[in-house]
């Protein structure tokens, strides 16, 4: 193979790390902007938040409350547990460098500073006031190394394996925050339709930049089945996971010609594709949206580990 398997690793990994940063940095938006509405019943909320992070065992370990700023400064900034904000960008740096010579100086150069960047605005405690600038930088500066990637890369294996990290992650997140929404979040049934219910409606939307788009195409309040709909299988959206699937079999589809082989990979990117491609929001709701996306998460978790078993990525 052109990539050898330490290097497609290191690609894969690199750019799995950046966009779960960027979606955990979304989710702690979700998890800030929900808890405003909810006042003194805000505990739940960042509980949930954790839990969907799953980093719960390691918070309840630490001794943590469920107070908002305490559950901020762990998701953010905390190394202790490997799965913060901060360590999953030094981590995606560290691959970057064991990668260095597979990608180009401008893609190098926007990691490394978003490591920096990183690394400087969480090297405080963070305030409440200075949560929305902090996130915010965050998703922009992982925004600036997918451009260098979009704007320098060849499109060869080395970019298949780095845009198979990015849409793995973002699948997996997308079902996430949808399944934490709908089967944590809303306090009761007898909020269903209410006010609060539109608002963590608009907040999960917000929290996957979809807010803009949904309105687009379905203005007034949001409306559950709606948005289920349009984060699911809506394939004009970059965060639905019916966008995500495509891209991923996409990328196996090139990897598949660059090296004249089909493996399972493939198979299980297909049969995924023709599930969901087919499949319609009534169907999903009717059978349970909470089992269809846990069933997703298991799926794509199974597609991700058998890439790296197909590709032999190295550590």
């Amino acid at each position: 193979m052109t990539t050898l398997g330490k290097t497609a690793g290191g690609l894969f990994w690199m750019f799995r790390y950046l966009e779960r940063s960027e979606n955990l940095a979304r989710l702690i938006e979700a998890g800030f902007r929900i808890s405003l509405t909810r006042g003194g019943a805000a505990g739940e909320e960042w509980r949930s938040i954790i839990s969907t992070a799953g980093v719960a065992q390691a918070y309840e370990a630490s001794g943590g409350t469920y107070s908002g700023p305490e559950v901020v400064n762990y998701l953010l900034r905390d190394k202790s547990h490997g799965g913060s904000v901060l360590c999953m960008i030094e981590k995606a740096r560290d691959n970057g460098r064991v990668v260095r010579t597979a990608i180009t100086r401008e893609v190098w150069e926007a990691t490394n500073e978003c490591y920096i960047t990183a690394r400087s605005i969480l090297a405080r405690p963070v305030k409440e006031a200075d949560l929305p600038d902090i996130l915010a930088s965050i998703r922009r500066q992982s925004a600036l190394v997918r451009g260098a990637l979009h704007g320098t890369m060849l499109r060869n294996d080395i970019y298949n394996f780095a845009r198979l990290g990015t849409f793995i992650e973002r699948a997996d997140n997308s079902a996430r925050i949808l399944d934490v929404k709908y089967y944590l979040l809303l306090p009761s049934l007898a909020h269903v339709g209410s006010l609060l219910d539109s608002s963590q409606w608009e907040t999960v939307l917000r929290s996957l930049s979809a807010l803009h788009s949904f309105r687009w195409l379905h203005p007034g309040d949001p409306k559950p089945v709606d948005v289920a709909q349009f984060l699911i299988l809506d394939g004009r959206f970059p965060r639905s996971i019916l966008f995500c699937i495509r891209k991923i079999h996409e990328q196996l589809h090139w990897l598949e010609q660059e090296y004249g082989q089909r493996l399972a990979s493939q198979h299980i990117s297909g049969q995924l594709l023709d599930h969901i491609g087919q499949t319609s929001i009534e169907k999903i709701f009717e059978s349970g949206l909470h089992e269809f996306l846990q069933s997703f998460m298991a799926e794509s978790s199974r597609l991700a580990q058998q890439i790296e078993e197909d590709y032999r990525f190295i550590g």
